[in-house]
């Protein structure tokens, strides 16, 4: 019996899940947070029902010594007796720009192509190479499988993933969209089909991943078609720290008015400092949004909330005229998961749509269906599984 391991490794942490393939049953998943800080937190679940919990908190100061310290308590915690049970291992990598439009086995020539394409993704290619490094020198003769998340958004047509710039900066510098979280997008729209009883190939499915990040996707008969985020992650929908879409002429302007003189600087402020934070002057996190909103009525957490709502359900009603209509809208990602506010503001203002949520459904922690049984399109809440889908992957690339 193999088991393949699913890494998802960000500039600060590093979110697992091992598997029994081809069964696909996880037999343990944690997440190392906080990498390069002080205080790292390091959490494993597993045994049966993967409920039993093991965490410690001490410093990790980066990716190679966290690795190393999940390998050390995969085998000290009975999860596996030796690091050869482990046949596999599935990294997602960000973008795989026009070079890379499916998984691959990683190479040295693999390897070389994604470190060339990280200037795309300066904040999230850094820590997936570094995954991807210390897991080859640990785990050097197992296959090493690289899963990108501008793959699934390769089938747009080029009217969706072109910009209306001198067509030079295409040819010579690739400046276009790519999409990011492709991963997510193709797997619950998959799941979707399965929900509406359909085949994937006679759907039109809406997806909206919300989480830190957020991106929204027209998914037309199970290809990505259309999608909010653009040349690098920083486009589309208002997110946790990053503005989303904005006139580009504000990067100039401020730069005059405050004297910043680096580019880098205003787009350390757009990636980090913008979105919920910026507008809330509180917290990233829509739970602090939430609390401060509804419990201590708080006017820039009111808005920053009302903010976030209105671009998302702009993306999906764009999306409606994308696909000339949609079967069903798809919530996932940990917003979209979990916050029933944040999904009931967006779908009550979209009735024309023929959308219309049942409040009974419309709870925290649901999955499948939440709409009325007289609403036009489904509204569906779907949890992502991108380790799954990176699994897959791998096993798929062994034969």
């Amino acid at each position: 019996m193999s088991k393949t391991i699913a890494i998802n490794a960000g500039s600060s942490s590093l979110k697992w899940q091992l598997y029994t393939m081809p069964e696909e049953t996880v037999i343990a998943k944690g997440i190392v947070e906080r990498i390069g800080l002080n205080d790292s937190i390091f959490t494993i679940k597993h045994g049966e029902g993967v409920k039993e919990k093991f965490e410690v908190i001490e410093d990790i100061e980066n990716h190679e010594i966290a690795v190393n310290k999940l390998l050390s308590e995969l085998t000290n915690l009975n999860i596996i007796q030796d690091f050869s049970e482990i046949t596999g291992v599935g990294h997602r990598v960000v973008v795989g720009g026009e070079i890379f439009t499916e998984s691959v086995v990683i190479t040295d020539e693999v390897m070389a192509q994604i470190e060339g394409l990280s200037e795309l993704a300066p904040l999230h290619m850094p820590a997936n190479i570094s995954g991807i490094r210390a897991f080859q020198q640990i785990l050097p003769e197992i296959i090493s499988v690289a899963v990108f998340d501008t793959a699934f958004h390769a089938t747009m047509p080029a009217v969706a993933y072109r910009y209306p710039v001198p067509n030079n900066y295409y040819a010579d510098y690739g400046v276009r969209k790519y999409g990011y979280h492709g991963t997510s997008h193709y797997y619950v729209s998959q799941e979707a089909a399965k929900m509406l009883g359909k085949n994937i190939e006679d759907t039109k499915i809406i997806t909206a991943h919300i989480g830190n990040g957020g991106s929204v996707t027209a998914v037309l008969g199970g290809k990505s078609v259309d999608t909010s985020m653009g040349f690098t992650p920083i486009a589309g929908v208002m997110m946790g720290t990053r503005s989303g879409d904005i006139d580009p002429s504000i990067i100039p302007y401020v730069m005059n008015k405050t004297g910043i003189t680096d580019v880098n600087e205003m787009l350390d402020i757009l990636n980090k400092k913008s979105g919920l934070v910026g507008m809330s002057e509180l917290s990233s996190d829509m739970r602090d949004i939430e609390d401060a909103m509804f419990n201590k009525k708080d006017e820039k957490a009111t808005l920053a909330f009302e903010m976030y709502a209105d671009r998302i359900r702009k993306y999906i009603a764009q999306y409606f005229a994308v696909l000339n209509g949609a079967d069903a809208v798809v919530f996932t990602a940990g917003v979209g998961e979990n916050g029933a506010e944040i999904r009931e503001l967006i779908i009550d203002q979209m009735s024309w749509f023929g959308m219309k949520i049942d409040p009974e459904k419309n709870k925290f922690g649901v999955v499948g269906d939440i709409t009325t049984a007289d609403s036009k399109v489904k509204v569906l809440v779907i949890p992502t599984d991108e380790e799954l889908v990176i699994a897959r992957d791998v096993e798929r690339l062994k034969k």
